[in-house]
């Protein structure tokens, strides 16, 4: 996949992550795109550990969903409750 599709993917992954995830989240587009990439590595990473993709094949979009989400529940962890 080139750079292009990447941040494209990682958009919507990570738009469609954070709708799906409850609470705010702060982030600019930029953030957005990067839970996105970030998401569909931990994805795959996971899917590859369990055996569902081999190393060549690429993160289907729910896995990358998934990795997005994780990442989402696991940054409000760690940053706290909000202060707004």
């Amino acid at each position: 996949m080139s750079i292009i599709g990447w941040i494209v993917f990682g958009l919507i992954v990570g738009v469609v992550a954070k709708f799906l995830t409850p609470g705010p989240d702060p982030g600019g587009w930029i953030l957005t795109i990067l839970l996105g990439i970030g998401g569909a590595l931990l994805g795959g990473f996971i899917g590859r550990g369990l055996g569902w993709y081999r190393d060549e094949d690429p993160v289907g979009f729910l896995m990358a969903l998934f990795g997005a989400i994780l990442i989402l529940i696991i940054r409000r962890q760690l940053m706290g409750p909000s202060r707004a």
